[in-house]
């Protein structure tokens, strides 16, 4: 330190004159024992006495021994993630077989999540890459002829595509078959348990490949992978490979993949002796066979083009109209290919065959295994597909549902879809057929009883299809007596169910008062006939219907649904078809089947939606010295409040008090075009018996606790 001049002014000697090293010498010494805690700085603080920092200590993490496989776990974790990540973005044939190398891991730290991440991995990569068609190997003479380079490196990258494809299949195919066998390598570092969770994996691959792949080599080998998979005791893998056949089937429009899905299914179930899951066969339900099938009909119809022969041209053409035609015909050629990728004879083919063997396997069932748990997906199947069975078979085929439905051992839906396939047999083709289906429409009325609104609720679309196969189709087979008899039974049941069944069975039942004469039997209480109607005899022919009415409508109108009121309302003046009593377009337009569907509460929500509840009037209140009751009388419906004056000098029981006189001033009469609507506290209307019954009297009651 310098020393102090006699520039210096004086005052500074009056300071304490310590030097810097003085001042550290006189801080007590100490040792370092604990490292220097981290702060980090905060948002501060602002108060009146300015801003105040804020800091708090960085929290340190302690690493227990305990610890230490875990961090190594995750270290090669991310270092595995990164180099998958890597040979993803390069997409290199050449890098596939590396990363497929990663699928035996033998890391016991990493080895089940580096496989399941390869595994996917593999799986997006390959529905990235593969080209838009199938992959065919090449020639001796094919390999040994020169072509250009971008040529062969196409040819390079194809093959190498279809080897790693192939090898990535039977990794994870040899991944399920050890799971399933419970079978594990000695060299495997992977426990059985993790061992589920690999196959499971395993699966979902083979079920994306199969539905993104159709068109792509090997896709038989993964129908033959997944197929019995679907039989599998694991619910979560049946329901996985079940899910992937349906996407298939809805997708497939050109057949192949379809065929060759069927084909190993029928094998299964034969192979299985028929002890295979329901949801198996229900996968049938999805084939796209019904559309292609209509499409072909109306191809067959429509004229086919026809080109002018050689001939002709020379003949009724001149020289240079020839050459404008030879153009034209040409252009409409390479348009028709164009449009028409795959032949669509061949397409028909396809699904013909694919057709039989569904068939096959349903008569089998029918035949070898009646008390199976697979003949409800089989009478399903059949109520679908049976408009395109072949003639031959309709007989027998008949035969055989009427002996199912008359063993008794059918539940009332199998029953139900026994009806259906019938009728839809004899509907089509099988009109030609001398069958009489009485036996049918009488176990059908029998058995619309069994429907309620609890969990059979649900049934009654099957019964509208039913209905509308053997009415609407057949109605000119249909006599009146048996017309009138399911009127009735149908009108009763509407109010047993939930409002979506009483909508679509109404809607059925106004297609029967349009299309049967004479329905308005039931609409008329003086009409008289032979017998008594015997509501608990199940002959429709014989139950005397005509002698009954519908009085069913009329508690119907009184439904808490609006659209229930509504049919209820049409049905009982007739179901005219104009007028003020015709139904709206978006009613009447619409099936019986539709409607169901549209008022369904499936989604616990109401259709039409609630409106808004309004908030109560609150009652009147009077205190009176004594209780009295006063008449107010309706004795006609509409008819106005009897007006009573009061007169203060009058008697009590003669004329009304000045307290009763504020009631009925309270209870407010209103002119509304003519009629008389009385307001009282919460209720407004022109009509007291729909809500307090008919009675010749309403009585108000002054009470001293002065409420009504």
């Amino acid at each position: 330190m310098q020393e102090k001049t006699s520039r210096e002014p004086v005052h500074v000697k009056k300071r304490k004159h310590e030097s810097v090293m003085d001042k550290y010498e006189k801080v007590p010494r100490r040792m370092q024992t604990e490292p220097e805690k981290e702060l980090i700085h905060l948002l501060p603080i602002k108060d009146k006495s300015g801003i105040i920092p804020q800091t708090m200590e960085k929290p340190v993490f302690t690493t227990c021994f305990t610890l230490d496989t875990l961090f190594l776990q995750f270290s090669g974790l991310h270092r595995m993630k990164k180099r998958i990540q890597k040979k993803w973005r390069k997409q290199r044939i050449k890098k596939l077989k590396e990363l497929r190398a990663m699928l035996m891991e033998q890391d016991p730290n990493v080895a089940v999540i580096v496989r399941k991440l390869v595994m996917v991995s593999l799986m997006e990569i390959f529905k990235d890459i593969v080209p838009s068609y199938k992959i065919r190997p090449l020639t001796e003479a094919e390999k040994a002829t020169k072509v250009k380079k971008e040529t062969q490196k196409l040819r390079e990258f194809e093959e190498g595509l279809v080897s790693q494809y192939k090898f990535y299949l039977e990794n994870l195919e040899q991944t399920i078959k050890d799971w399933k066998q419970r079978k594990l390598k000695k060299s495997n570092v992977i426990s059985l348990k993790a061992y589920k969770g690999l196959a499971e994996i395993a699966v979902k691959c083979l079920c994306e490949l199969l539905v993104a792949l159709p068109h792509f080599n090997f896709h038989n080998n993964i129908i033959v992978l997944i197929v019995p998979l679907m039989n599998d005791a694991s619910k979560m893998i049946s329901e996985l490979c079940c899910e992937a056949v349906r996407k298939l089937f809805k997708q497939d429009k050109l057949g192949y993949a379809s065929l060759g899905v069927v084909k190993v299914i029928s094998g299964l179930v034969r192979g299985r002796n028929y002890d295979v899951r329901p949801e198996v066969l229900k996968v049938f339900l999805h084939l796209r066979i019904k559309e292609v099938e209509l499409q072909k009909d109306a191809e067959d119809i429509a004229p086919k083009k026809r080109f002018m022969t050689y001939k002709e041209k020379r003949k009724n053409l001149s020289r240079m109209q020839r050459k404008w035609r030879k153009a034209e015909e040409k252009l409409e050629r390479e348009l028709l290919e164009a449009e028409a990728s795959e032949s669509k004879e061949k397409k028909l083919k396809l699904h013909t065959e694919t057709l039989n063997i569904v068939f096959v396997t349903y008569f089998r069932i029918l035949k070898k295994a009646q008390k199976s748990p697979l003949l409800p997906a089989v009478l399903e199947g059949l109520a679908k597909f049976a408009h395109l069975i072949n003639v031959e078979f309709f007989d027998d085929l008949v035969i055989v549902l009427h002996s199912l439905i008359a063993s008794g051992g059918l539940s009332y839906r199998e029953s139900l879809h026994c009806i259906l396939s019938a009728f839809h047999i004899l509907s089509g083709q099988g009109d030609v057929l001398n069958i009489d289906p009485m036996k049918f429409y009488t176990h059908l009325y029998k058995t619309l009883f069994s429907l309620h609104a609890g969990r059979t609720n649900d049934d009654v679309e099957i019964v509208l299809q039913s209905l509308d196969v053997m009415f609407a189709r057949r109605r000119k087979q249909v006599s009146q007596q048996r017309a009138l008899a399911f009127l009735k039974r149908l009108s009763t049941l509407a109010l047993h169910v939930l409002p979506n069944s009483s909508v679509g069975i109404l809607a059925t039942n106004r297609v029967f008062m349009q299309m049967f004469p004479r329905m308005d039997l039931l609409l008329d209480n003086e009409s008289q006939g032979s017998g008594v109607y015997l509501p608990e005899l199940d002959e429709p022919e014989h139950c005397n219907a005509q002698n009954t009415a519908l009085w069913e409508l009329h508690l119907l109108q009184r439904h808490y649904h609006p659209t229930v009121r509504t049919f209820a309302t049409h049905l009982s003046v007739g179901a005219p078809a104009e007028g003020s009593a015709a139904l709206p377009l978006d009613l009447s337009q619409r099936p019986a089947t539709e409607l169901f569907e549209a008022y369904s509460m499936r989604g616990m929500t109401f259709n039409p939606p609630v409106a808004a509840v309004t908030p109560r009037r609150k009652c009147l209140s009077v205190s009176p010295p004594t209780a009295r009751a006063v008449p107010v009388l309706r004795g006609v419906r509409g008819a106005a409040l009897p007006e009573r004056g009061w007169d203060s000098g009058q008697e009590t029981g003669q004329c009304l008090s000045k307290d009763e006189h504020k009631l009925f001033k309270a209870a407010e009469t209103e002119e509304d075009n003519g009629e008389t609507r009385v307001s009282l506290g919460a209720y407004s209307g022109d009509n007291w018996e729909n809500y307090l019954g008919v009675l010749p009297a309403v009585w108000l009651f002054l009470t001293d606790c002065g409420s009504i």
